[in-house]
C-alpha cells in the first residue's frame, strides 16, 4: 500500500487506462480533450507521465526532504489567470498543429473550473503576464533615432511594453513520434533508456500518451496586442531565438546570439507601431540542445587546434565533442507559433534555414528573411557566421515574391 502523498512505482501496467479524466489529444473543446493531470498526491487520477516544471522536480524534491515544502501543498491559484487573451485558435483543433505544448495549459483555471472543484489535481503549464523590458541597445535605438517613442509600446526612456507567456514542455508522444517519422514504441524505449529509466511508464503504460519531460521551456514575448499575431489584415514580425547564456546574458562575443535577439527585438517594436504585433520566442536549447559544458569544451578545442578558430573545423569540433553538430530539431518549433494562431510571418528575422524550413513545413507562410545587419556582428563571431553559411545553416535574405511585396508596401515594410 502507498502511504498518503506517496506513489507506488510499478513495472506492472494497471488495467485500463485512467477512467476519471481520460485525454483526446487535439480535440476542439476542452471538454472533450480534458485535462492534464500530473498530481504525485492522488495516484488514480493521473493521465500523464512525468510531473509539471519537470526541470524544477529534484529542487522541489529537495525542498521536501529538508522540511522547507509541505509534500502535500495545494496551489492557490486565485487572481493568477492571464494578464491578457490568447486563442483559442483554430489550430488548437488540429491534433498535427501541436504536440509539443499544451494549448489549454493558461486556461485551466477557468475551462477545467468543473472538474478543480470536484478535486481533480489540475495546474497550468502556462503562464501570461505584462512587464516592461528595460533593454540597453533598445534605448540605444531610440536615441539614434531608429525608433520612436509612442508612449504605448515604447516609452520615452526607451521600455517596450510586452505581453509574456512562459511554456513549459507538454510532449504528445504519437504526434511526436509521427512528426519524427518513428515508433511510438521505439521513442518511449529511447526516452525510457536515455533518462536512466526515471520514467518507468513510458515502457510499462502505452494508455499514457502524454509526457511532462525534464527539460526546459520557452518564453513567447509580443510586442503589442497578441490577437494581431492571428490577424491576417495585420503586419506580424517574428524571431525565435535559441538560448545563448553567455551571449544573451553576458555578453560574450564569440557568437552573435544577443545582436541578433535586440534586433529582433527592435523589429517586432517596428511592426507593432506600424500597427501589427511581434513575437520573440525564446526556447531553453543552449548549445544547441547540447548544452553548455560541451559547448565550452567545443570553444576550447576551436581555439586550440592547429592554425587557430576556422570555418571549416567550426562542425567538426562539436561532432568530435558532442557525436553530432545540432540536437534542437527546430520540427517542434512551430508549435508555439501555431498556439498563438500565427498563419503569416511578413518579417522573420533569422537567416536559419532550419527554422525557416520548419516554419514554412507547418503551413506558416513567411513573406520576407532579415538579416542581422553587418555592423552587430561581434569581430570574434565571423568564424560562426562563416561557417553556417558553408554549412547550408544560414541564408541571406529571401526575396519575396509580388504578392508578398505589395503585402510588405501596403503595411508600410518593404
Amino acid at each position: 500500500m502507498a502511504r498518503k502523498g506517496h506513489i507506488i512505482l510499478t513495472s506492472h501496467r494497471r488495467s485500463g487506462a485512467n477512467r476519471i479524466a481520460p485525454l483526446r489529444w487535439g480535440a476542439a473543446a476542452p471538454a472533450e480533450r480534458g485535462p492534464l493531470i500530473a498530481t504525485l498526491t492522488h495516484a488514480d487520477q493521473r493521465n500523464v507521465i512525468g510531473t509539471h516544471g519537470g526541470a524544477y522536480s529534484l529542487y522541489r524534491a529537495l525542498a521536501i526532504s529538508s522540511g522547507q515544502l509541505d509534500p502535500l501543498h495545494v496551489p492557490d491559484f486565485a487572481d493568477t489567470h492571464p494578464a491578457a487573451a490568447i486563442g483559442p485558435h483554430p489550430q488548437w483543433g488540429e491534433a498535427e498543429k501541436i504536440v509539443s505544448l499544451d494549448p489549454w495549459g493558461h486556461l485551466t483555471g477557468e475551462v477545467f473550473a468543473e472538474a478543480r472543484a470536484a478535486g481533480l489535481d489540475i495546474r497550468p503549464t502556462i503562464a501570461v503576464t505584462k512587464a516592461r523590458l528595460d533593454i540597453p541597445e533598445i534605448a540605444e535605438a531610440v536615441a539614434a533615432g531608429r525608433l520612436q517613442p509612442d508612449g504605448r509600446i515604447l516609452t520615452e526612456t526607451g521600455e517596450v511594453a510586452v505581453t509574456k507567456a512562459a511554456i513549459d514542455p507538454v510532449w504528445h508522444l504519437p504526434g511526436i513520434a509521427r512528426r519524427f517519422g518513428v515508433e511510438e514504441s521505439a521513442l518511449r524505449q529511447h526516452l525510457f533508456e536515455h533518462t536512466a529509466g526515471m520514467f518507468p511508464e513510458l515502457v510499462t503504460r502505452p494508455d499514457l500518451e502524454v509526457f511532462l519531460p525534464p527539460i526546459g521551456g520557452q518564453t513567447a514575448y509580443i510586442v503589442g496586442d497578441p490577437a494581431a499575431l492571428a490577424d491576417p489584415a495585420k503586419p506580424v514580425a517574428c524571431r525565435v531565438h535559441d538560448e545563448c547564456n553567455g551571449s544573451d546574458v553576458f555578453g560574450s562575443d564569440i557568437c552573435t546570439c544577443r545582436p541578433y535577439l535586440m534586433h529582433g527585438l527592435e523589429i517586432c517594436v517596428e511592426t507593432a507601431q506600424a500597427g501589427g504585433a511581434g513575437v520573440v520566442v525564446y526556447n531553453r536549447k543552449e548549445g544547441r540542445s547540447l548544452g553548455e559544458v560541451t559547448k565550452f569544451l567545443v570553444y576550447n578545442a576551436r581555439k586550440r587546434q592547429a592554425g587557430g578558430d576556422s570555418a571549416a573545423n567550426y562542425f567538426l569540433r562539436t561532432e568530435c565533442v558532442a557525436g553530432v553538430q545540432d540536437a534542437r530539431f527546430q520540427e517542434l518549433m512551430p508549435d508555439v507559433l501555431h498556439w498563438l494562431g500565427i498563419r503569416r510571418i511578413d518579417r522573420f528575422v533569422s537567416m536559419s534555414d532550419m527554422k525557416y524550413d520548419a516554419i514554412t513545413a507547418h503551413g506558416i507562410e513567411i513573406a520576407k528573411r532579415i538579416s542581422i545587419p553587418e555592423a552587430l556582428i561581434p569581430g570574434d563571431a565571423g568564424v560562426e557566421i562563416a561557417a553556417k553559411k558553408g554549412a547550408g545553416y544560414y541564408s541571406d535574405d529571401t526575396v519575396p515574391t509580388a504578392e508578398a511585396l505589395a503585402a510588405l508596401k501596403g503595411r508600410g515594410l518593404a
